[in-house]
């Protein structure tokens, strides 16, 4: 097998402090950063990032102004390119990651299997073009983007493993519920 890490969404704006800041973020940083840097090897290291518009409700992702979100379709502002919470989360050794992918621009966007290279190329492709059949998935958050991106990973036919101590989730009982969705589709746990 050809294993390829995917990296999704380690950004500021998903960890402590950010506008969807989840619990355990930066730790899930450094703790990549730690795999990056060991002696386990990867074909490919792909990253991707929500990658949003400014001045856009992007395919009403965002709640309108003087509206609540929803926390389910609608959510605040958050990871608006350009911006310090579209960016990387500090602990998070970018100069590892062979390929950068951005996703969410104008529309919602959950897998990375929706987002494109920097270049253009969808993340299909890109694994294609390195012979990779297999992916390890971590990052954040478990119950939205690890969840969507792990599934359309198997749909894609790709083997699929999860290492769950580099991901974490929005809430206990919506991260429970995606572990046993991702296990019933075929998903393994590391």
């Amino acid at each position: 097998m050809v294993r390829a890490l995917l990296i999704v969404d380690v950004q500021n704006d998903f960890t402590e402090g950010g506008a969807l800041g989840v619990d355990g973020g930066g730790a899930v940083a450094r703790r990549i950063t730690d795999l990056l840097r060991g002696p386990e090897a990867y074909r490919l290291v792909v990253a991707s990032r929500d990658w949003h518009e400014a001045e856009s409700d992007n395919g009403g992702h965002f709640a309108p102004p003087g509206v609540d979100p929803d926390f389910s379709t609608t959510w605040p502002v958050h990871c608006v390119r350009g911006t310090t919470g579209a960016d990387y989360h500090p602990a998070l050794d970018v100069d590892r990651v062979d390929v950068h992918v951005w996703k969410g621009t104008g529309e919602p966007a959950y897998s990375a299997f929706e987002g494109a290279s920097t270049d253009g190329l969808p993340v299909r492709a890109v694994l294609a073009e390195a012979g990779v059949d297999a992916l390890d998935v971590v990052g954040l958050a478990t119950d939205y983007c690890v969840r969507a991106s792990a599934l359309d990973a198997v749909a894609a036919g790709y083997s699929v493993r999860v290492r769950t101590d580099l991901v974490a989730g929005v809430a206990p009982e919506s991260t429970v519920a995606a572990l046993k969705e991702l296990a019933t589709a075929g998903v393994e746990f590391i």
